[in-house]
């Protein structure tokens, strides 16, 4: 007579039978994979909430600060101008002078400032990126850079940013540059004025030396970096979209980047704007940029150095992609000081 095994029975009965053999019942390993599936889920969504997070309280932090203070982002030799390019827009800039300046620039007003700009050094107009303002600590890093050099930084929120007001369009970012390029000028005397453009920045440098050319002025010397090729999308993949990176790599985080640019048409199209440059051109890149790739530089320096047809006016720096420098860390680089350097020296030779 037949023995009835019931169906807990034969599911013992089997799952000893795939211990002995070494197997697994194959109810465990999708229980297993089911598990570490949501664990990795998880730690995914942690992980998003988390940067997103970071992101937000960047945000606050950097509208909690008081813009017409520099001294409070550690800027101690820096005073905060106001400028009017056009009716209706108001524009930060913080000046700060050669650090050499430092023990004489304490306490002293906009009128010192002012003056301090015909001393004979050197002067960076310097242009960030899309986001934030003038006291993100990597703009700062650059400012201290160039002051430490012996030179002046005036450092410009585009209308739009920071405390600045107005509506942040390509003729108007490159009006609020213009403007500042002959306010300089009309007290600087015969001092060097340069423009330094990162990201963002870079477009609006590279097409406000083709309105000056159009003028018939020049910047003395351009440093780019992390500069791309052009603003928009670009068709053949050479670069990434600046302006959209963070929206494809973290679909909700748009609500916490407060972009003032967000769905504006912009061009400012460096490659086609180095075609008509003869200025002096530094361009500075990591290899490991993640938002601007290295391939851009590359393209950049081939198209500056055709149009200049000199392999002095133009000089391609690039940086170790495994120091990690990314698209903001350039201001870091222990050698970055002595290339600014030379690069300034070769502009008075």
């Amino acid at each position: 007579m037949k023995k009835r095994i019931n169906k807990s029975e034969r599911k013992f009965q089997s799952a000893g039978r795939l211990q002995q053999s070494g197997q697994k019942p194959k109810h465990l390993n999708v229980r297993a994979r089911s598990q570490w599936q949501w664990t990795w889920s998880k730690m995914g969504l942690s992980l998003s909430i988390l940067s997103a997070t970071i992101l937000f309280l960047l945000h606050l932090f950097s509208d909690s600060i008081d813009l017409s203070r520099p001294s409070d982002v550690g800027l101690n030799h820096t005073i905060n101008y106001y400028l009017k390019p056009e009716e209706g827009v108001k524009v930060g800039v913080w000046h700060t002078v050669p650090e050499h300046r430092w023990k004489e620039a304490q306490g002293k007003d906009l009128d010192w400032y002012e003056k301090a700009l015909g001393d004979g050094s050197p002067i960076f107009i310097y242009l960030h990126g899309n986001r934030g303002n003038r006291s993100a600590p990597h703009r700062i890093g650059v400012v201290n850079i160039l002051s430490a050099a012996g030179y002046h930084v005036l450092a410009l929120d585009y209308r739009g940013f920071g405390d600045s007001t107005g509506e942040p369009t390509e003729d108007g970012l490159c009006t609020d540059v213009l403007y500042l390029y002959h306010w300089i000028k009309a007290r600087s005397g015969n001092s060097l004025v340069c423009v330094w453009g990162h990201s963002l920045g870079s477009g609006v440098a590279s097409t406000t030396a083709v309105k000056l050319l159009e003028q018939g002025k020049q910047f003395d010397g351009i440093i780019l970096e992390g500069a791309f090729l052009n603003a928009r999308m670009e068709t053949n993949n050479l670069t990434e979209h600046p302006f959209t990176w963070f929206y494809w790599k973290f679909p909700y985080i748009q609500y916490f980047l407060f972009n003032p640019l967000k769905n504006k048409d912009l061009n400012l199209p460096t490659n086609e704007n180095l075609q008509k440059i003869q200025t002096p051109l530094m361009l500075l890149h990591a290899e490991d940029d993640h938002l601007v790739p290295f391939a851009s530089a590359q393209e950049n320096y081939r198209i500056a150095k055709k149009a200049q047809n000199s392999d002095e006016r133009v000089k391609l720096v690039r940086f170790d992609g495994s120091v990690g420098y990314l698209h903001n860390g350039l201001y870091k680089d222990p050698g970055l000081p002595n290339i600014i350097r030379e690069f300034v020296q070769s502009l008075m030779a």
